[in-house]
């Protein structure tokens, strides 16, 4: 599906749901495919992209934004510790912080660069125990603990179980973001990401409807 296409599905879900297009943000996630189709979204005029592991991001992103200055990177998938430095160099936003110790080491190696992403800590809504994330009941402690390391918190981040309603987990998301004061809700996928733009989504996380079905590794 084209982009375009993409891009009136969002202007359309937002107009039913009374919210301004320019409150959404597409996220073309270009995570494992191949570099022609990443280049015809760029060609096509998109800027934001989400990659999921920093290793395949340096491996191919460098070059694109050296000829693309404008572009910005999200890094979606779980973030390793030792990663921290190349990722804080490479990304603009990380949705994935989930843990005290990860922080600790993003607050660190932000006095060193002088500069830190935007962060979205994952919440895991499912309690699903091979998802990352934080179980909904820790978030408020999570988020306050963050806080206090002055870091860019910028929202919360939810990948709902695949058998289950996204609504509920949507608006779970929704429920705590709005009771910690955080602006940000990245939710929302290929499937699902008009409901989620109901629910308050600023940030959604496309990839095959944009790309086409990934290719395997």
């Amino acid at each position: 599906m084209p982009l375009s296409d993409i891009n009136d599905r969002i202007a359309a879900a937002c107009e039913r749901a009374g919210r301004d297009r320019s409150d959404v943000t597409l996220i073309a996630v270009s995570k494992v495919q191949p570099p022609e189709r990443v280049e015809a979204v760029l060609a096509a005029g998109h800027r934001i992209f989400g990659e999921n592991r920093v290793q395949e991001a340096q491996g191919k992103w460098p070059a694109w934004q050296e000829a693309h200055p404008d572009v910005a990177l999200h890094l979606l998938g779980p973030l390793q510790s030792n990663k921290v430095r190349p990722a804080m160099e490479l990304f603009d936003a990380i949705h994935s912080l989930d843990r005290a110790k990860l922080a600790r080491r993003i607050a660190d190696m932000a006095q060193e660069l002088g500069r830190c992403p935007d962060l979205f800590v994952q919440v895991n809504t499912g309690e699903e125990d091979q998802k990352a994330g934080l179980p909904p009941a820790e978030v408020d402690g999570f988020v306050a603990e963050v806080r206090g390391m002055d870091l860019p918190l910028a929202g919360l981040m939810c990948i709902p179980p695949v058998d289950e309603a996204p609504s509920l987990h949507f608006a779970l998301l929704r429920k705590l973001a709005e009771r910690n004061g955080l602006p940000g809700l990245s939710m929302g996928m290929s499937a699902d990401f008009e409901e989620a733009v109901a629910f308050g989504a600023t940030h959604v996380r496309v990839g095959s409807a944009i790309f086409g079905e990934r290719v395997p590794t």
